[in-house]
């Protein structure tokens, strides 16, 4: 037997082994695991039911698993439990609000033809922010929230996708000002980010009254939250706390606070658009009406579906107008005092894809925050470097066990493909209506799938026959 054909047969010997000995393991753990269901659906058949497993199955369903796992968050350390991403509690949102298609009543866009989707915030301002596109990157804190790497890929695919981004109540970040194209300076309830240089950067600035996921409520900053980077960009004595006030100070005895604020804001900014932001709530026509007399140039409203990176559930579950109540309440407010092409609406909380987008935009908003989709967008297949050992927003998160290793270049581009695309949709749908800018759609192009959104909206039923609009 020649040497090669000898070391062919050890080969193939070896081979034959090892397949033999795989099969084997295989069928071992294959028997291991029958054995383990086999005694485990035995004792779900068999034990009663006070000491059976499937009594977690019938408690659960009562009780629900958000609700477990959260009782036992609040029973491990008797503090006050900080959920991120948002409420997972059902809110009445824009599902059952469907667009009407132009056929033979009215002729669908020419495919060739050139659709409009450019927004200009703040009309009557001396600076306006216009934009290519109504998407605006949420205000999501530096340090606060989001690493400095996440920051500046927002800021950056919002500058490739043609759109703005939002500081959010942290710390001013120049990296992200120097990555931005359009950049919104959020003026937070704190001490910081507040001197000249840094407020003349803003291409507009919003006023942080509030928002959905927490109202007003203030809060002071955990030392262990922050590093002493972080201190010393807040601008923070040793020993002092970061404290974010539930109003800004003075506010609660002069009534006039908030218009000398926006008055000053509009100044030193020399003419950009000056807003505030809150969360929607039963008041919100006496909360509209005092920022209008302050002179504010738009209004950013948070409905109760938004999300934070933290803040307690009852806040979220509990509190606030669903982002489709306060917005058609707003545009009637708006329409009511005349003040369309005066002061822009923008809206924000749990908007997820260009159908809630446009919808938004048909009910009377000029433009539409995102955040968590935005950092689903962001980080993209990234997320496989955290999981399956570390939840998602790991990888985005200040502190966050894997926030080193987001690709920032690689976020940028992700997000601003999610943006680009989502535009291309809007403009898809605006052609299907007949229609050739963002500025024709209206309430007329919609109807509702049940009587109750009917109502809430100002719109037809589809099962209705409808009068539509020639």
């Amino acid at each position: 037997m020649s040497k090669n054909n000898y070391l062919l047969k050890k080969i193939f010997y070896a081979a034959s082994i090892g397949l033999i000995g795989y099969k084997g393991a295989v069928l071992l753990s294959r028997k291991a695991v029958d054995k383990v269901s086999d005694s485990l659906i035995h004792r779900i058949m068999v034990d009663s039911f006070s000491e059976n497993l499937w009594e977690f199955v019938s408690a659960s369903r009562k009780t629900g698993l958000q609700n477990i796992v959260e009782t036992n968050l609040r029973a491990q350390e008797g503090k006050m439990v900080k959920r991120p991403l948002g409420s997972p509690k059902k809110i009445p949102d824009f599902t059952g609000i469907m667009f009407n298609f132009a056929q033979l009543h009215r002729l669908p866009t020419d495919e060739g033809a050139p659709i409009d989707t450019k927004v200009t915030i703040g009309p009557c301002a001396r600076r306006p922010l216009q934009i290519e596109m109504p998407v605006i990157i949420s205000g999501m804190a530096f340090a606060f929230a989001l690493s400095a790497k996440a920051k500046i890929a927002l800021a950056k695919g919002s500058k490739m996708a043609g759109t703005a981004t939002n500081t959010g109540e942290g710390p001013f970040l120049p990296a992200e000002r120097k990555a931005a194209g359009k950049l919104i300076i959020q003026y937070n309830r704190g001490k910081w980010s507040k001197s000249a240089k840094v407020l003349k950067q803003a291409d507009m600035i919003e006023m942080h009254i509030g928002q959905g996921a927490a109202g007003g409520v203030g809060h002071y900053i955990a030392d262990k939250e922050i590093d002493w980077k972080i201190r010393r960009m807040m601008g923070l004595g040793w020993g002092e706390k970061g404290v974010i006030h539930a109003t800004y100070p003075g506010m609660e005895k002069e009534p006039n606070k908030l218009k000398e604020i926006v008055n000053y804001l509009r100044e030193i900014t020399q003419g950009v658009p000056i807003g505030v932001k809150f969360g929607a709530s039963k008041f919100l026509e006496d909360d509209l009406r005092i920022a209008y007399e302050a002179n504010v140039d738009f209004f950013t409203l948070d409905g109760s579906n938004a999300g934070s990176k933290g803040t307690t559930p009852i806040l979220q579950d509990d509190f606030g107008l669903p982002t489709l109540f306060a917005l058609v309440r707003a545009a009637n407010f708006i329409n009511k005092h005349n003040l369309k092409h005066k002061v822009s609406l923008l809206v924000s909380g749990g908007l997820k894809n260009p159908g809630d987008y446009l919808k938004a935009l048909a009910l009377g908003a000029d433009a539409v925050y995102i955040g968590s989709i935005a950092l689903f967008a962001l980080s993209h297949t990234q997320v496989l470097k955290s999981m399956p050992w570390e939840p998602p927003p790991e990888l985005v998160w200040y502190k966050g066990k894997y926030q080193h290793k987001l690709d920032v270049d690689e976020g940028a581009k992700n997000l601003a493909n999610y943006l680009l695309s989502c535009n291309e949709e809007i403009k898809d749908a605006i052609k299907a209506l007949g229609k050739k800018s963002i500025h024709e759609v209206n309430k007329n192009d919609l109807f509702a799938l049940d009587p109750f959104t009917a109502q809430v909206a100002g719109i037809p039923v589809g099962y209705e026959e409808i009068n539509f609009e020639k």
